[in-house]
């Protein structure tokens, strides 16, 4: 019996991959090509078809999934793919993280609709009756490595972000995502959505003082427009970047994105995530 992790060898599920496999649980890097894992476990598995997902996730303890960075087309054929494999397979626990997109409020302008890959996915794998649970963060920390974010907070002490001074999110690190992501694979009493997140949210200026004080030189923060961000992006990651800097530019017509408490990894399982300061000195900053 094994946990098949999706992106075992991206920002998401490389954390939850080691964490697992440091728990001596048999974690399988979920990848086109299991030779590219030089020897870590690993199984064969393509997006594109739902033969391949059968075979990997049957008889699998748990599946970790999150949808790729790609054009939403691509990225709703293979939500499709997926619950259907998992509809056939029947692991015995699915989690599945939104990777920041917005489910949980419906009357939020920012909520997922049921059409789109994420909603698609969500609703079908609820149809299958297959035992699961939805991890819903916010903003990833890790987005502050980027080097167009770190790059000028190192030279000119200025940290450059899409959104505005005063608005609060809850920001949490993939280390979170993968710590709350190993209590749920093994953890079958809860299901729904769990937020990860700092409760209270954070704002600019606040994530600025706390490079600044692990620095030990002055940040400031300032906000950057999406369009601005979305072409520094761009090179890193292509196409899709146009999708996040269309995320950030809703951003800025809302007063905040902070996980609801009630729902929150801290309420529901009783694991807070790192604080900023924490997660510096975890990133070796």
């Amino acid at each position: 019996m094994s946990y098949i992790i999706h992106g075992a060898t991206g920002a998401q599920g490389a954390p939850l991959y080691s964490l697992l496999l440091a728990s001596n649980q048999t974690a399988l890097a979920a990848v086109r090509d299991p030779a590219s894992m030089h020897g870590k476990p690993a199984v064969r598995v393509d997006n594109d078809s739902v033969e391949s997902l059968v075979a990997a996730y049957s008889d699998a303890n748990g599946v970790f999934v999150h949808l790729p960075q790609t054009a939403e087309p691509v990225r709703l054929q293979q939500a499709k793919n997926i619950a259907d494999a998992i509809a056939a397979a029947r692991p015995k626990r699915v989690v599945i993280s939104t990777s920041g997109a917005i489910v949980d409020q419906p009357g939020s302008a920012l909520q997922a609709t049921g059409d789109s890959a994420i909603g698609t996915l969500l609703r079908r794998v609820a149809a299958s009756g297959v035992s699961h649970a939805v991890i819903a963060p916010r903003l990833y920390l890790e987005n502050l490595l980027l080097p167009m974010v770190i790059g000028p907070v190192q030279s000119d002490g200025l940290l450059s972000y899409p959104l505005r001074a005063d608005f609060s999110a809850s920001w949490s690190s993939h280390l979170d995502v993968a710590v709350v992501t190993e209590r749920l694979l093994t953890d079958h009493s809860v299901t729904g959505v769990v937020g990860i997140g700092q409760l209270p949210g954070i704002t600019g200026p606040e994530l600025a003082l706390a490079f600044s004080e692990r620095l030990g030189r002055d940040v400031r923060f300032e906000a950057l427009s999406p369009e601005t961000f979305g072409s520094l992006l761009e090179p890193l990651i292509g196409p899709a970047a146009a999708n996040i800097a269309g995320f950030y530019a809703a951003l800025s017509h809302v007063p905040d994105n902070v996980i609801a408490s009630d729902t929150s990894a801290q309420h529901r399982l009783g694991l807070a995530p790192r604080s900023v300061a924490q997660w510096l000195a975890d990133m070796g900053m």
